[in-house]
Protein backbone atom coordinates (compact mmCIF):
# COMPACT_ATOMS: atom_id res chain seq x y z
CA UNK A 1 0.00 0.00 0.00
CA UNK A 2 1.13 4.14 -0.64
CA UNK A 3 2.08 5.97 2.79
CA UNK A 4 -0.45 7.09 4.65
CA UNK A 5 2.01 8.80 6.82
CA UNK A 6 1.44 12.36 6.82
CA UNK A 7 5.16 13.85 6.98
CA UNK A 8 5.94 16.92 7.98
CA UNK A 9 6.89 18.91 4.42
CA UNK A 10 7.55 22.16 3.67
CA UNK A 11 4.57 23.62 0.87
CA UNK A 12 5.86 24.01 -2.46
CA UNK A 13 3.84 27.20 -3.58
CA UNK A 14 5.04 28.33 -6.76
CA UNK A 15 3.17 31.51 -8.65
CA UNK A 16 0.45 30.86 -10.48
CA UNK A 17 2.31 30.41 -14.21
CA UNK A 18 4.30 27.51 -11.99
CA UNK A 19 1.35 25.32 -11.67
CA UNK A 20 2.39 22.36 -8.71
CA UNK A 21 0.88 19.08 -9.17
CA UNK A 22 0.94 16.84 -6.63
CA UNK A 23 -2.55 15.25 -6.19
CA UNK A 24 -4.44 11.59 -6.29
CA UNK A 25 -5.56 12.43 -10.06
CA UNK A 26 -1.78 12.89 -10.50
CA UNK A 27 -0.39 9.15 -9.28
CA UNK A 28 1.32 7.09 -11.39
CA UNK A 29 2.14 3.15 -11.10
CA UNK A 30 4.91 0.96 -11.71
CA UNK A 31 4.82 -2.88 -11.98
CA UNK A 32 1.38 -2.41 -10.64
CA UNK A 33 2.10 -0.16 -7.38
CA UNK A 34 1.59 3.54 -6.43
CA UNK A 35 4.60 5.73 -6.84
CA UNK A 36 3.86 9.43 -4.88
CA UNK A 37 5.89 11.91 -7.74
CA UNK A 38 5.62 15.56 -7.62
CA UNK A 39 5.86 17.89 -10.79
CA UNK A 40 6.22 21.71 -10.98
CA UNK A 41 7.29 23.92 -13.93
CA UNK A 42 6.55 27.12 -15.54
CA UNK A 43 3.47 27.27 -18.81
CA UNK A 44 7.17 27.64 -21.11
CA UNK A 45 9.56 25.49 -19.72
CA UNK A 46 13.23 25.95 -20.94
CA UNK A 47 15.74 23.03 -22.08
CA UNK A 48 15.40 19.92 -21.13
CA UNK A 49 12.79 18.74 -17.94
CA UNK A 50 14.58 17.29 -15.18
CA UNK A 51 13.78 14.33 -12.77
CA UNK A 52 15.12 14.42 -9.21
CA UNK A 53 15.81 11.19 -7.13
CA UNK A 54 16.26 11.01 -3.62
CA UNK A 55 19.05 8.74 -1.90
CA UNK A 56 18.37 6.36 1.03
CA UNK A 57 15.73 6.72 3.11
CA UNK A 58 14.56 10.23 1.60
CA UNK A 59 11.55 11.39 -1.00
CA UNK A 60 10.60 14.20 -3.00
CA UNK A 61 10.97 15.87 0.58
CA UNK A 62 14.84 16.19 0.06
CA UNK A 63 14.16 18.52 -2.98
CA UNK A 64 12.26 21.16 -0.65
CA UNK A 65 14.99 23.77 -1.82
CA UNK A 66 16.26 22.86 -5.27
CA UNK A 67 12.41 22.56 -7.07
CA UNK A 68 10.96 26.03 -6.18
CA UNK A 69 14.21 27.38 -7.77
CA UNK A 70 14.50 25.30 -10.54
CA UNK A 71 10.97 24.55 -11.59
CA UNK A 72 11.04 28.73 -12.08
CA UNK A 73 12.67 27.78 -16.03
CA UNK A 74 12.37 24.18 -16.07
CA UNK A 75 9.65 20.89 -16.33
CA UNK A 76 10.78 19.57 -12.61
CA UNK A 77 9.80 16.24 -11.61
CA UNK A 78 11.15 14.26 -8.64
CA UNK A 79 9.73 10.82 -7.88
CA UNK A 80 9.84 8.71 -4.95
CA UNK A 81 11.49 5.35 -5.38
CA UNK A 82 9.61 2.44 -4.74
CA UNK A 83 10.21 1.09 -0.68
CA UNK A 84 10.86 4.94 0.13
CA UNK A 85 8.96 8.20 0.75
CA UNK A 86 5.11 8.11 -0.44
CA UNK A 87 5.80 5.22 -2.94
CA UNK A 88 4.57 1.85 -1.75
CA UNK A 89 6.49 -0.60 -0.26
CA UNK A 90 5.48 -3.84 -1.24
CA UNK A 91 7.22 -7.48 0.16
CA UNK A 92 8.59 -9.63 -2.13
CA UNK A 93 9.99 -6.86 -4.48
CA UNK A 94 14.03 -7.08 -5.28
CA UNK A 95 14.61 -3.66 -5.06
CA UNK A 96 18.29 -2.59 -5.96
CA UNK A 97 19.75 -0.80 -8.86
CA UNK A 98 18.04 -2.83 -11.57
CA UNK A 99 14.20 -1.99 -9.57
CA UNK A 100 14.60 2.10 -9.87
CA UNK A 101 16.65 1.90 -12.90
CA UNK A 102 13.69 0.48 -14.80
CA UNK A 103 11.48 2.70 -12.80
CA UNK A 104 13.22 5.74 -13.68
CA UNK A 105 13.77 4.89 -17.54
CA UNK A 106 9.71 4.01 -17.80
CA UNK A 107 8.79 7.31 -16.00
CA UNK A 108 10.65 9.22 -18.22
CA UNK A 109 8.92 7.49 -21.23
CA UNK A 110 5.39 7.41 -20.00
CA UNK A 111 5.32 10.32 -17.82
CA UNK A 112 7.92 13.33 -19.24
CA UNK A 113 8.22 12.19 -22.92
CA UNK A 114 11.29 13.96 -23.78
CA UNK A 115 14.83 14.79 -23.20
CA UNK A 116 15.51 14.81 -19.65
CA UNK A 117 17.99 15.19 -17.04
CA UNK A 118 18.33 12.98 -14.42
CA UNK A 119 19.84 14.59 -11.03
CA UNK A 120 20.59 11.68 -8.10
CA UNK A 121 22.12 11.83 -4.81
CA UNK A 122 23.82 9.29 -2.88
CA UNK A 123 21.94 5.88 -3.72
CA UNK A 124 19.52 7.87 -5.85
CA UNK A 125 22.75 9.39 -8.08
CA UNK A 126 23.23 5.20 -8.95
CA UNK A 127 19.82 4.80 -10.06
CA UNK A 128 20.10 8.33 -12.08
CA UNK A 129 23.15 6.84 -13.70
CA UNK A 130 21.78 3.66 -14.41
CA UNK A 131 18.95 5.13 -16.19
CA UNK A 132 20.58 7.50 -18.18
CA UNK A 133 22.72 4.86 -19.81
CA UNK A 134 19.36 2.92 -20.83
CA UNK A 135 17.46 6.06 -21.86
CA UNK A 136 19.48 6.90 -24.99
CA UNK A 137 18.98 9.83 -26.79
CA UNK A 138 16.05 10.64 -24.03
CA UNK A 139 18.58 11.17 -21.20
CA UNK A 140 19.92 14.75 -22.12
CA UNK A 141 22.26 14.96 -19.17
CA UNK A 142 23.23 13.01 -15.94
CA UNK A 143 24.30 14.86 -12.64
CA UNK A 144 25.47 13.18 -9.52
CA UNK A 145 25.49 14.27 -5.60
CA UNK A 146 27.47 12.71 -3.90
CA UNK A 147 26.67 9.27 -5.63
CA UNK A 148 26.68 5.96 -4.27
CA UNK A 149 27.73 2.70 -5.99
CA UNK A 150 31.37 0.59 -6.81
CA UNK A 151 33.51 0.04 -9.67
CA UNK A 152 34.58 -3.48 -10.83
CA UNK A 153 37.57 -2.97 -8.94
CA UNK A 154 36.25 -2.40 -5.63
CA UNK A 155 34.91 -4.49 -2.77
CA UNK A 156 31.17 -4.15 -2.63
CA UNK A 157 30.62 -2.43 0.35
CA UNK A 158 27.45 -0.25 1.37
CA UNK A 159 27.43 3.39 2.27
CA UNK A 160 24.60 5.39 4.10
CA UNK A 161 22.93 3.32 6.81
CA UNK A 162 24.19 -0.01 5.44
CA UNK A 163 27.51 0.97 6.33
CA UNK A 164 26.67 2.23 9.64
CA UNK A 165 25.15 -1.02 10.63
CA UNK A 166 27.48 -3.28 9.55
CA UNK A 167 30.26 -1.03 11.61
CA UNK A 168 27.31 -0.91 14.23
CA UNK A 169 26.95 -4.58 14.66
CA UNK A 170 29.82 -6.26 13.02
CA UNK A 171 29.79 -8.73 9.81
CA UNK A 172 28.21 -12.11 10.96
CA UNK A 173 25.92 -10.56 13.24
CA UNK A 174 24.85 -8.07 10.51
CA UNK A 175 22.57 -10.15 8.99
CA UNK A 176 20.68 -11.56 11.91
CA UNK A 177 17.23 -10.55 11.48
CA UNK A 178 16.59 -10.15 14.86
CA UNK A 179 19.54 -7.58 15.33
CA UNK A 180 18.54 -6.00 11.94
CA UNK A 181 15.01 -5.04 13.70
CA UNK A 182 16.32 -3.78 16.60
CA UNK A 183 18.75 -1.40 14.35
CA UNK A 184 15.97 -0.31 11.87
CA UNK A 185 13.49 0.30 15.27
CA UNK A 186 16.75 2.52 16.82
CA UNK A 187 17.52 4.22 13.04
CA UNK A 188 13.91 5.56 12.78
CA UNK A 189 13.83 7.07 16.16
CA UNK A 190 13.80 11.36 15.84
CA UNK A 191 16.64 11.72 18.16
CA UNK A 192 18.44 9.02 15.74
CA UNK A 193 17.58 10.40 12.90
CA UNK A 194 18.50 14.04 13.72
CA UNK A 195 21.95 13.11 15.21
CA UNK A 196 22.71 10.76 11.82
CA UNK A 197 21.27 14.16 9.91
CA UNK A 198 23.76 16.56 12.20
CA UNK A 199 26.70 14.03 11.02
CA UNK A 200 26.24 13.99 7.41
CA UNK A 201 25.51 17.83 6.87
CA UNK A 202 28.63 20.24 7.72
CA UNK A 203 26.34 23.07 8.18
CA UNK A 204 23.38 22.03 10.63
CA UNK A 205 21.37 25.07 9.67
CA UNK A 206 19.04 22.92 7.04
CA UNK A 207 17.99 19.99 9.52
CA UNK A 208 15.30 21.18 10.97
CA UNK A 209 12.15 19.19 12.27
CA UNK A 210 10.55 19.09 8.17
CA UNK A 211 13.67 17.19 7.54
CA UNK A 212 12.98 14.69 10.41
CA UNK A 213 9.71 13.96 9.73
CA UNK A 214 9.98 13.50 5.95
CA UNK A 215 12.58 10.83 6.96
CA UNK A 216 10.60 9.63 10.33
CA UNK A 217 7.35 9.44 8.87
CA UNK A 218 7.63 6.68 5.76
CA UNK A 219 9.83 4.49 8.11
CA UNK A 220 6.88 4.23 9.95
CA UNK A 221 4.84 2.39 6.95
CA UNK A 222 4.17 -0.98 6.64
CA UNK A 223 6.55 -2.25 4.73
CA UNK A 224 9.06 -0.22 5.62
CA UNK A 225 11.14 -2.75 7.90
CA UNK A 226 11.06 -5.44 4.93
CA UNK A 227 12.64 -2.36 2.42
CA UNK A 228 15.15 -2.22 5.18
CA UNK A 229 16.36 -5.40 5.46
CA UNK A 230 16.83 -5.89 1.54
CA UNK A 231 18.70 -3.24 0.76
CA UNK A 232 21.58 -2.99 3.45
CA UNK A 233 24.33 -3.97 0.59
CA UNK A 234 22.98 -1.88 -2.55
CA UNK A 235 22.92 -0.62 -4.61
CA UNK A 236 23.08 -3.88 -6.88
CA UNK A 237 23.42 -3.58 -10.06
CA UNK A 238 26.43 -2.79 -12.61
CA UNK A 239 29.70 -1.21 -11.55
CA UNK A 240 30.15 2.36 -12.25
CA UNK A 241 33.04 2.48 -14.55
CA UNK A 242 30.27 0.05 -16.80
CA UNK A 243 27.85 2.86 -16.66
CA UNK A 244 29.87 5.40 -17.47
CA UNK A 245 31.23 3.58 -20.39
CA UNK A 246 27.51 3.63 -21.48
CA UNK A 247 26.11 6.53 -20.96
CA UNK A 248 26.10 9.12 -24.26
CA UNK A 249 24.96 12.35 -22.41
CA UNK A 250 26.60 15.11 -20.61
CA UNK A 251 28.05 14.59 -16.63
CA UNK A 252 28.12 17.01 -14.18
CA UNK A 253 29.57 15.46 -10.72
CA UNK A 254 28.37 17.59 -7.70
CA UNK A 255 30.80 16.86 -4.80
CA UNK A 256 30.21 17.51 -0.91
CA UNK A 257 33.68 17.20 -0.09
CA UNK A 258 33.08 17.12 3.73
CA UNK A 259 30.76 13.57 3.50
CA UNK A 260 31.68 11.27 6.23
CA UNK A 261 29.99 8.39 4.44
CA UNK A 262 32.62 8.54 1.94
CA UNK A 263 35.88 9.88 1.13
CA UNK A 264 34.95 12.08 -1.26
CA UNK A 265 38.41 13.18 -3.08
CA UNK A 266 39.25 9.64 -3.63
CA UNK A 267 35.94 9.18 -4.63
CA UNK A 268 35.98 11.97 -7.26
CA UNK A 269 39.58 10.97 -8.30
CA UNK A 270 38.12 7.53 -9.24
CA UNK A 271 34.79 9.04 -11.07
CA UNK A 272 36.95 11.27 -12.70
CA UNK A 273 39.23 8.22 -14.24
CA UNK A 274 36.05 7.10 -15.78
CA UNK A 275 33.63 9.43 -16.45
CA UNK A 276 33.80 11.48 -19.83
CA UNK A 277 36.38 13.97 -20.61
CA UNK A 278 33.61 16.81 -20.88
CA UNK A 279 32.29 16.28 -17.25
CA UNK A 280 31.81 19.29 -15.42
CA UNK A 281 32.25 19.48 -11.72
CA UNK A 282 31.04 21.65 -8.34
CA UNK A 283 33.51 21.06 -5.42
CA UNK A 284 31.90 22.55 -2.02
CA UNK A 285 32.30 22.70 1.83
CA UNK A 286 29.08 20.16 2.59
CA UNK A 287 28.40 17.12 3.83
CA UNK A 288 26.44 14.08 2.01
CA UNK A 289 23.44 16.15 0.76
CA UNK A 290 24.92 19.36 -0.55
CA UNK A 291 21.68 19.85 -2.88
CA UNK A 292 19.87 20.13 0.87
CA UNK A 293 22.40 21.67 3.00
CA UNK A 294 24.00 24.13 0.48
CA UNK A 295 20.95 24.45 -1.78
CA UNK A 296 21.92 28.38 -3.35
CA UNK A 297 25.41 27.19 -5.31
CA UNK A 298 24.00 23.68 -6.76
CA UNK A 299 20.72 25.11 -7.59
CA UNK A 300 22.90 27.98 -9.60
CA UNK A 301 25.21 25.25 -10.92
CA UNK A 302 22.34 23.32 -11.99
CA UNK A 303 21.00 26.22 -13.93
CA UNK A 304 23.85 27.32 -15.11
CA UNK A 305 24.97 23.59 -16.72
CA UNK A 306 21.12 22.86 -17.99
CA UNK A 307 20.88 26.16 -19.93
CA UNK A 308 24.68 25.01 -21.24
CA UNK A 309 22.68 22.14 -22.88
CA UNK A 310 20.45 23.74 -24.51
Amino acid sequence: MPSTSSPVQRPLTPSEDVPAIDTPSAAWSFLGHPVHRVRQGPQQPQGPALLLVHGFGASTDHWRHNIPVLAERHEVHAIDLLGFGRSAKPAGLPYGGALWRDQLEAYVRAEIGRPTVLVGNSLGGYAALAAGAVLGEQAAGVALINAAGPFSDEQRQPTGWGAIARRTIGGALFRSPPLQRLLFENLRRPATIRRTLNRVYLDRTNVDEALVQSILGPARDAGAFGVFRTVFDLPSGEPLDHLFAQLSCPLFLIWGLQDPWINAPGRRASFLRHAPPATRELLLEAGHCPHDEVPAPVNASLLDWLASLS
